[in-house]
């Protein structure tokens, strides 16, 4: 099962994930958004847009790898991985 970490912003949005281990079988990060939301309904309304690609402004990571596919989120996670939500910085 992939273990997910997000940052502490989100936890402002779904304050019942706060302190708790996250686990999830997954095959894809797609799914993993999946089961998330299953915990957390309404998580993945927020970091995805209208059309299921994630947000502009949010970045998800593998293992410290940044997900490449943005748009139909087809990365690969792996049992053991280690998948981290967070917010990108932006601005000037």
């Amino acid at each position: 099962m992939a273990r997910v970490e997000m940052t502490q912003h989100l936890y402002r949005f779904f304050p019942h994930l706060k302190n708790q281990v996250i686990n999830v079988p997954a095959s894809s990060i797609a799914e993993v958004l999946q089961r998330i939301n299953e915990i957390a309904p309404g998580f993945s309304d927020y970091v995805l847009d209208d059309h299921g690609a994630l947000r502009r402004h949010v970045n998800i990571s593998i293992n410290h790898n940044i997900v490449i596919d943005k748009v139909n989120l087809s990365d690969r996670v792996p049992d053991d991985a280690t998948v981290y939500i967070f917010q990108a910085l932006s601005g000037g």
